[in-house]
C-alpha cells in the first residue's frame, strides 16, 4: 500500500499517454501544440508504460485511468490498452469521443465498461467555437455507440461563468432518457488557461440553477470520489459537481499521476515532480522514488491553499499545464 503522511492509501493511477490533442480548448492551453501523433523517445513506449504501471500495481494500485491530451491520438493507443488489460484492476479512459469509434472493440476486449467524454456544450456551433474542430456530430454520435453498447458514459463539462454557465439545464434534460452521468467540474487554474475566481461557477452555483426547475435527491458518495452526485426521480441518468475550488476534497484523495514523459506528481496542483522514467531508463529501481513522492504530499491543494490567492499565482509560476499533466 502506498499511503501518504495524512494516511491516505494511494491506489489510483492516472497515466497521461500524450500531450498532443486533435482539438484546441483555450481553456485546455492546447493552441500552440502539434497534431501529429509523435513517436519521441521523451514519452514513455507502450513497454514501459507497462512495466512502470506493474510496479505500481504490485504496491496496491487497483484502478487506473488513461487521459492525455487526448489518449486515443496515440498511434499505439491500442497496443497500450491490451497491454495493461492483463493486470486485475479496474481499467477506464477519458477521451473528448472523436476517435470511439476506432476502438469500441479494443475498449470491450480489454474490459473497459466506464468511459468518461469531456464535451463542454450541446450547441454544434458553440463546440466549433471552443474546440476549433468540426467534430460535434462525430462526437454524439460515439457517445451514443457507447451507450448502446452498455458502457457506463460519464460526460465530463468544466463550467465556466459566462461561457456555457447558460446550458447547465441542457445537459440535465439530456439525462432524462439516456443513462448518462454529467459531471459538472469547476474551472481550474492552470498555465496558459487564463484562469480568474471571477470565471469560477462554483458547485452552489450550479445546483441553484438546476434547482430553478428540478427536484433532485443528493445520493451517497463513496471514500474517494471526487463527484458529489445527485439524481432526478425518473430520470435516466445522473448529474454530479467536481468542486475543486469552492469545497475541495482533499482528505479523500487516492490519486497520483503520470504524465507522458513518465514524470510522476501527487497532486494535480502540486509542483514537486519526480522522474520515473528516467530512473526506469538507468535501470534504478522505481519503487522508492514512487513512496517518496506520496509522503511528501500536501494535505490539501499541493500546499497552495496556504495563500489566498493560490489560485492566480499557479497559473503564473507553474510550468505545466492541464494538457501537459493530463488531468
Amino acid at each position: 500500500m502506498i499511503i501518504d503522511q495524512y494516511n491516505r492509501n494511494h491506489d489510483y493511477l492516472r497515466i497521461s499517454l500524450t500531450d498532443k490533442c486533435n482539438l484546441r480548448c483555450e481553456y485546455c492551453t492546447a493552441e500552440y501544440l502539434p497534431i501529429g501523433k509523435s513517436t519521441n523517445s521523451k514519452y514513455m513506449s507502450a513497454a514501459e508504460i507497462d512495466s512502470i504501471a506493474a510496479v505500481f500495481i504490485k504496491n496496491g494500485v487497483n484502478k487506473i485511468r488513461l487521459t492525455g491530451g487526448e489518449p486515443l491520438v496515440r498511434k499505439d493507443a491500442k497496443e497500450i490498452i491490451e497491454k495493461l488489460s492483463k493486470y486485475p484492476i479496474k481499467l477506464t479512459i477519458t477521451t473528448n469521443g472523436v476517435f470511439v469509434n476506432d476502438f469500441i472493440e479494443t475498449f470491450k476486449n480489454a474490459g473497459i465498461n466506464s468511459v468518461n467524454v469531456s464535451l463542454d456544450t450541446l450547441v454544434k456551433e458553440q463546440y466549433l467555437s471552443i474546440t476549433k474542430r468540426d467534430e460535434f456530430d462525430k462526437v454524439m454520435q460515439n457517445i451514443d455507440l457507447l451507450l448502446a453498447n452498455n458502457f457506463h458514459v460519464k460526460i465530463n463539462v468544466v463550467a465556466i461563468k459566462n461561457f456555457n454557465d447558460n446550458e447547465i439545464l441542457n445537459f440535465i434534460e439530456w439525462t432524462k432518457d439516456k443513462p448518462l452521468h454529467i459531471r459538472f467540474i469547476e474551472f481550474m487554474p492552470f498555465s496558459g488557461n487564463e484562469w480568474s475566481k471571477d470565471k469560477v461557477f462554483t458547485h452552489e452555483q450550479i445546483l441553484d440553477v438546476i434547482s430553478s426547475k428540478h427536484n433532485f435527491i443528493k445520493l451517497i458518495n463513496e471514500k474517494n470520489d471526487t463527484a458529489k452526485k445527485y439524481f432526478i426521480p425518473n430520470y435516466k441518468g445522473t448529474f454530479a459537481v467536481i468542486s475543486t475550488m469552492s469545497e475541495p476534497f482533499c482528505s479523500g484523495c487516492n490519486r497520483m499521476r503520470l504524465t507522458a514523459e513518465g514524470k510522476m506528481y501527487n497532486c494535480l496542483f502540486g509542483k514537486q515532480e519526480t522522474d520515473i522514467l528516467g530512473a526506469f531508463r538507468a535501470g534504478n529501481d522505481i519503487e522508492p522514488l514512487i513512496y517518496q513522492s506520496v509522503k511528501s504530499k500536501k494535505e490539501m491543494l499541493g500546499g497552495n491553499n496556504e495563500n489566498i490567492n493560490w489560485g492566480k499565482e499557479n497559473t503564473e509560476t507553474r510550468e505545466i499545464s492541464m494538457i501537459g499533466l493530463g488531468g
